[in-house]
């Protein structure tokens, strides 16, 4: 299965880089690609379902179906009636450095031959999604330090939802 992560250093305790990605809406604050990010499904604790809205219009719902508190949460993301992606945010630490990973497992779409498929997503599908979490992580370590709304596209746009 293929995946692509990225991984950001944060010197904010635990418990605030927490707070930051579970909370109802957390979208957004730090996502430079979101126009607007609403839970449709949860409890005060935990996100069941929300939708994302891309600057560029696409629409994906995202399922979490694993949360762990202070650790992080996995879902699948996609369009309503569309293949999903599977997605795991996770917050580590390491030699007393605090991270917090996205990895993306994306699905592999039919309209690509199944030969050339390692190929598309080397050197095509991995470098787009790499960027987009690059950003995502950006606006969320922006949004941690200054506790500031991150303005749209500020680390750059991005053709897949700019």
């Amino acid at each position: 299965m293929y995946s692509v992560s990225s991984n950001i250093e944060l010197k904010i305790q635990v418990e605030d880089i927490w707070k930051t990605i579970s909370f109802h809406g957390n979208l957004n604050f730090y996502h430079p690609f979101c126009y607007t990010n609403k839970v449709i499904e949860g409890d005060k604790n935990s996100i069941k379902k929300d939708i994302l809205i891309y600057l560029n219009g696409v629409i994906y719902e995202r399922e979490f179906f694993y949360w762990d508190e202070m650790n992080g949460y996995e879902l699948m993301i996609g369009k309503k009636n569309g293949k999903k992606s599977k997605v795991v945010w996770k917050i580590f630490k390491n030699k007393n450095k605090t991270f917090l990973r996205i990895e993306v497992f994306p699905y592999k779409t039919d309209k690509i031959n199944s030969l050339l498929y390692p190929f598309v997503f080397y050197f095509y599908i991995r470098p787009k999604l790499k960027s987009y979490l690059n950003s995502v992580l950006k606006g969320l370590k922006f949004y941690l330090y200054n506790n500031q709304k991150v303005v749209k596209n500020q680390f750059g746009t991005h053709s897949w939802f700019s």
